[in-house]
Order: C-alpha cells, then structure tokens, then sequence
C-alpha cells in the first residue's frame, strides 16, 4: 500500500473535518428537536437546552398521542404512503412498458405530451376545478387519483426496460406469455432495485404532501398529519387543551402547564417525521444502483 504524503493526509484531515461540520449542522437541528419534544415546555422557554433534555417529560407525547385529530391524521398518512406508493409505482410501470412496445401506434406523440407536462401544468384553478368536477373534493382518493402516474418515474422505468435483453422477453413470448404475463412474471421480478428506488421516492412525497389536502380536504377525519402539525405549528393547541378541560379535569391543569406549543410541536414533528426516516436504512443499498439502471443503458 502507498504511503501518503505528508500533503494527503492534510487534505483528508480537512475533508474529515468539513465533512463533519457538514454533518453535525444537518442532523443537530432534528437532535434538538427530539430533545425539546422529551423536555417539559417551561424548563424549555427558559432556553439553554441543546444536547440533552433538561428536565424529561413524556406529557408532550401522551397528549399527542391522546388526541384523536393527531392519531388519526397519523393513520390517513400511512395509508395514503402505503396506497399511493404501490398504486403509483404499479401504474406508472405499467404505463412505461407499454411504451417500450415500438408496435405502439402514437407512441412517440405520447412520448412528447408526457413530457410537455414535465414543463408546465395546468394551473392550480384548472386542477382545482378538475378535482371537483371529478367529485374528489373531500376524497381519499384525491390523494391517489391525480399522483397516479409520474412521468419522471416513467422515463426511468423505461429506461430500464429497454435495456432488458430482448432474447429474454422473446423467450416468455415464444413459452406463451402474452404482454401481461410478460410484464408481471418477467420484467417486473427484475425490476427490484428501481422499484425500490422510485418507491422510497414516492413514500416520501406521499409523507410530506401538505399543501394538497390543504385545498381539497375540508373534514378533519380525512386530514394528514402533515397539515394539522403546520394548524399547530400557527396556533397554541395547548390553550384549546385546557379550555376544554371540565371542572373534574381541573387536576390535570398542572400537567397540561408543562406543555407549550413549541415542546408540543417538536413531538408532532418527531412522530411525523421519525416513520418515513426509519425506512431509509433498508432501502439504502438500493439508491445508487436503481437510480443508475434505470438511468443508463448500454
């Protein structure tokens, strides 16, 4: 092994060093935040608290967890995730391997409008007064409905198709495979690291959508959580918690006065955020190789 110089080893100690600093100013900002959410709010607003709680406290979480309006966005925003990233990925597969098929009449037209919306769209009151005249305001499906297809996604998936040996998908036809049983038992198995790839991405846009259910979503049943941490984030949930305290409640005032807006909404951050985090470490070995199969063909 080559000895370095005395130049290397300098510049790998400022690389290390830089690539440090990088680090602690991308994470330190989350840590703090998971450190408010575990401290009590009125030790916060004194200030001086930045590695570790000062003063532990789980009220922030319990009354997270309490309230039926933050549960229930938590569990509209998984199954908006879950939903949305299979449909999507399963509809914008299928649509890029059809456009694979050089027998496809039209398809280079197709090719140019799909790519036209890369550039411009609609517009928010066209789309708005589409949404509506689809009957999806206030809708489920109005989360899954308009993300169905992306197009980026489609140009990558179809990408990865057509770098697919062509003796293999004639091998399937010659055994009888039509262009389903093709699709699903042959391409669609090799796909793996690109479907993992284009999920992920796909999961955390679904996670982190706010301004959607924003416009078309009216009832609080149907709202993610995303929305409702940025209603507390412009308001203080904490004075509506004690207002509705009755006189036999009266007892927990003391409880309820450990808790501020902002220790409240740095748990409401934590539980919006740590699900789809948690997600990154089994995917990551995927990133780089989808990205660049479904990028490249030779």
């Amino acid at each position: 092994m080559r000895r370095l110089s005395y130049g290397d080893r300098s510049m790998l100690i400022i690389i290390y060093i830089l690539l440090s600093l990088l680090a602690f100013t991308t994470f330190y900002p989350f840590w703090n935040a998971l450190v408010i959410s575990f401290n009590t709010g009125r030790d916060t607003s004194l200030g001086g608290v930045t590695f570790w709680p000062r003063d532990w406290t789980w009220e922030n979480y319990s009354i997270v967890f309490g309230d039926s309006r933050l549960l229930g966005g938590f569990s509209i925003s998984v199954l908006r995730t879950v939903i949305g990233t299979v449909t999507s990925i399963l509809a914008t597969a299928i649509f890029a391997y059809g456009m694979t098929k050089k027998e496809l009449i039209g398809r280079k037209l197709y090719m140019v409008v799909c790519i036209i919306t890369l550039y411009f769209s609609g517009g928010l009151i066209p789309t708005y007064l589409l949404i509506r005249e689809l009957g999806l305001m206030n809708s489920f499906w109005v989360f899954i409905i308009p993300s169905l297809i992306s197009v980026w996604n489609m140009i990558i998936f179809r990408t990865f198709f057509n770098g697919l040996p062509d003796g293999l998908l004639e091998s399937a036809k010659i055994d009888g495979c039509g262009n389903w049983g093709t699709f699903f038992r042959i391409v669609l198995p090799l796909s793996g690291p690109v479907i993992a790839t284009l999920a992920l991405f796909t999961a955390v846009y679904h996670w982190n959508e706010w301004f959607l259910p924003s416009i078309y979503i009216t009832t609080d049943n149907l709202m993610p959580i995303q929305p409702l941490l940025k209603q507390i984030l412009n308001s203080n949930i904490v004075t509506e918690h004690v207002s509705s305290l009755d006189t036999a409640a009266q007892g927990q005032l003391g409880r309820m006065q450990t808790v501020t807006s902002k220790s409240l909404s740095m748990a409401t951050m934590m539980v919006a955020t740590l699900p789809i985090i948690l997600v990154y470490p089994f995917l990551q070995k995927y990133f780089v190789k989808g990205v660049l199969v479904g990028s490249l063909k030779e």
